[in-house]
């Protein structure tokens, strides 16, 4: 393998490169109010019982729905939905009904309150589990409380933010099982 000749890069922009989770849409609701909003950072941070961490921030319309609420759907979009994810990121639910204003439909979940995006891959049900970095970086931390996945196709095009307005695509699958050791998790 060829060593590649690196540069200084600019330290504020280091996410572009380590960002790798999937744009996803987080659906909430509280008190007769629902949002939709755009987010990419996003991490698992166990397996059993299945956390994940995002940041939230306090400005947004849907801090103030989960914060309330203390739950949320993490629902998963494909490239079929990128523009679509992008208009969303581009306007406030405290102005628009996101989900009539982008065609997206709403479905019930059967754990929590906020709904699902039926349009999406994947959703994800989402309780509170540990709210105690929100007051100081904004930072959640969800358990998965109920998984809706669709059976195919079994790798979906999921988007990436790179930054700057710009996206990647997921690709295909790499199989490395022979050496791969699951004690090692």
């Amino acid at each position: 393998m060829k060593t590649p000749t690196k540069e200084d890069f600019p330290v504020h922009q280091v996410r572009r490169f380590l960002e790798p989770g999937p744009v996803v849409l987080v659906s909430s609701a509280h008190a007769g109010a629902r949002d939709i909003m755009t987010m990419g950072w996003h991490m698992m941070v166990e397996f059993s019982p299945s956390l994940l961490a995002c940041v939230i921030a306090n400005g947004n319309r849907s801090f103030e729905l989960v914060r309330a609420s203390r739950q949320c759907v993490i629902n998963l979009p494909t490239e079929a939905l990128l523009d679509t994810v992008v208009r969303i990121g581009n306007c406030s639910g405290s102005e628009v009904d996101k989900f009539e204003a982008f065609g997206l439909t709403a479905q019930p979940a059967s754990k929590v309150q906020a709904p699902l995006i039926a349009e999406c891959h994947a959703s994800f049900e989402c309780r509170l589990h540990d709210d105690r970095l929100v007051e100081r970086h904004n930072l959640f931390v969800w358990e998965v409380v109920k998984a809706h996945v669709a059976p195919t196709p079994k790798i979906p095009r999921t988007v990436h933010y790179r930054g700057d307005g710009k996206f990647m695509v997921s690709g295909p699958e790499r199989s490395r099982r022979g050496l791969f050791k699951p004690e090692m998790l």
